[in-house]
């Protein structure tokens, strides 16, 4: 340095601080200490940061999980928050409705019973199509209208039941290559079609006569037509079973 300079005391270095006695060990390593400076300004030492920084470890976390369990093992103040909103009071009321009713509250609960009563019911529905139980029969078989119905076409001959097996052997018989029996086949066809729009007319006519003075009151709408379709039926293969034996007045 010249003479005559001024001296500039924030360029000039400290000593050097004499070296503790104590001396460092591994687990001083990241640490900073802060100090006063001489100039205002804080100067660093090193601190502990891997202790910020650094994860838990297993120990340490185990007394946060065992204070968490022990508050939820304790009872909950009357007075303290439940952490869900408050249900309105018809929700409440109806839940308190259905479980003293035994109602489900599931919705695949319900769904289950549903289909265990739809079953009992078509059991039940089997049963009284075989013995004819007014009370479990179809909405269609139900009512003492159509019962009548189907005692009038039980206790007659219908030609239109033995459609089928009239049908059956003509069908054979115009697969035979022979002209005659093919040609008798084609005359049957016609015989048994009119005979049985024939039959059909007729027991219109009684029906619609025998409901009118039996029920007069009654809504009779699909009754004919529903005696009608029951005439195409095979007297065995009937649904309800029929109730009366031919020849017997319902």
């Amino acid at each position: 340095m010249k003479v005559g300079e001024s001296v500039d005391n924030s360029r000039i270095v400290p000593p050097a601080t004499p070296v503790s006695s104590r001396s460092h060990t591994a687990g001083d390593a990241g640490r900073c200490r802060i100090v006063p400076g001489r100039s205002g300004v804080a100067a660093i030492d090193p601190v502990l940061l891997g202790l910020v920084f650094r994860s838990r470890s297993k120990e340490e976390k185990a007394p946060t999980d065992k204070v968490t369990a022990d508050l939820s093992k304790t009872s909950r103040d009357p007075q303290a928050p439940k952490g869900r909103p408050t249900p309105k009071r018809s929700d409440a009321q109806t839940q308190r409705r259905r479980a003293s009713s035994g109602a489900p509250t599931d919705r695949k609960e319900a769904m289950k019973r549903q289909r265990e009563s739809r079953r009992v019911d078509m059991a039940k529905q089997r049963e009284a199509l075989a013995s004819g139980d007014e009370r479990y029969l179809p909405a269609r078989d139900k009512g003492p209208v159509r019962r009548f119905v189907r005692d009038f076409v039980d206790s007659r001959f219908c030609i239109a039941e033995f459609f089928l097996p009239l049908a059956v052997i003509i069908l054979i018989l115009s697969v035979i290559q022979v002209q005659g029996i093919q040609n008798i086949s084609l005359l049957l066809w016609l015989g048994v079609i009119v005979l049985i729009v024939v039959d059909s007319i007729g027991l219109t006519f009684r029906l619609r006569k025998q409901l009118n003075e039996r029920f007069p009151d009654t809504p009779k709408r699909g009754a004919v037509a529903y005696g009608l379709m029951r005439t195409l039926q095979m007297r065995r293969l009937r649904l309800p079973k029929p109730q009366v034996k031919r020849g017997e007045r319902p």
